[in-house]
């Protein structure tokens, strides 16, 4: 459910009245906290809740940031990180979580994709955003952007590389996957000009990719990478760091954008949007992106199941 006060609960709630019964669908979360975000719904819900009761009804209050509910939504996560050990679930879906109450709860979470990778043990995980348009791996996740530069290296951009191709293959059924790598400087540093990191890292690592038989196209300008992939001349690209992957699919179609995480031991996808805590409670929220989240998990584990 997210953490209780953003627009976890309303979206979740939403999206499923909205899908019917194309899954068996169980919510983990604070019952007293989702009945309130589902009161305007006219359709009843039909799914398994597994209530933590661990918000406290009295002075509870959507658009709050409190540690309370940091802790409240690890502890969701904990929950279902049980249920899916014990094959009680095929899928994960989160809704958004805030950095800030994780913060103020004490809790060391960089966010859902950091906590997964821990708690499943994965050697490598690599966060793919996607819309009905384009398919955008991260080569680097929430960084600030001078710490971007020094955190590539030939290993992250192979561990990526094989990460999206199995995904693209596995996930989506896509045979032969094309995939494009995008440069980290303008015009992909025009062979050097514009910055060292394309000749010294990115252009040494695919020659070995090429070496060992996997097609990779790159590094191209960001911008020119991007538009061949949303022409369908890929199936995916991997971006540098986050904005970059980002803006291009919010300005496309931010309604139907999807989180995924790969290298996990199942499926796991959240919605493209945080907490909104500014439109909590206010039956506002649109639950579209929630919904793809849902779609393309239920879609993903059945592809996972007759590749």
């Amino acid at each position: 459910m997210g953490d209780p006060s953003g627009i976890g609960a309303e979206v979740t709630a939403r999206a499923l009245s909205s899908l019917g019964s194309i899954a068996d669908f169980t919510i983990i979360g604070d019952a007293s906290v989702f009945s309130k975000a589902a009161s305007s719904l006219r359709r009843k819900l039909t799914c398994d809740f597994v209530d933590l009761h661990n918000v406290r009804c009295k002075g509870f209050s959507f658009g709050k940031i409190k540690a309370e509910y940091g802790k409240a939504s690890v502890e969701y996560l904990e929950k279902a990180m049980d249920l899916l050990k014990g094959k009680q679930l095929d899928c994960l879906v989160t809704a958004p979580i805030s950095k800030e109450a994780l913060s103020l709860a004490g809790i060391p979470v960089g966010g859902h994709t950091e906590y997964l990778v821990r708690a499943t043990s994965a050697k490598n995980a690599v966060m793919l955003l996607l819309n009905k348009f384009l398919k955008i791996s991260l080569l680097t996740r929430h960084l600030p952007l001078q710490q971007v530069s020094p955190s590539i290296h030939k290993g992250l951009i192979k561990e990526t590389l094989l990460l999206t191709r199995n995904a693209l293959t596995s996930l989506f059924l896509i045979r032969k996957p094309r995939i494009v790598i995008c440069g980290l400087n303008p015009h992909a540093s025009d062979n050097g000009v514009l910055g060292p990191e394309e000749n010294r890292v990115i252009i040494p690592a695919l020659k070995g990719m090429r070496k060992e038989g996997k097609t990779v196209d790159g590094p191209l300008s960001a911008d020119v990478a991007l538009y061949k992939l949303l022409r369908k001349e890929y199936d995916a690209a991997i971006a540098m760091y986050h904005d970059q992957a980002l803006i291009a699919l919010k300005l496309l179609d931010a309604s139907s954008g999807v989180n995924m995480t790969l290298g996990l031991p199942f499926v796991r996808t959240s919605p493209l949007h945080g907490t909104a805590f500014d439109i909590a409670g206010k039956g506002c929220a649109s639950p579209l992106s929630m919904q793809a989240a849902i779609q393309t998990a239920i879609q993903c584990c059945a592809n996972l199941k007759n590749a």
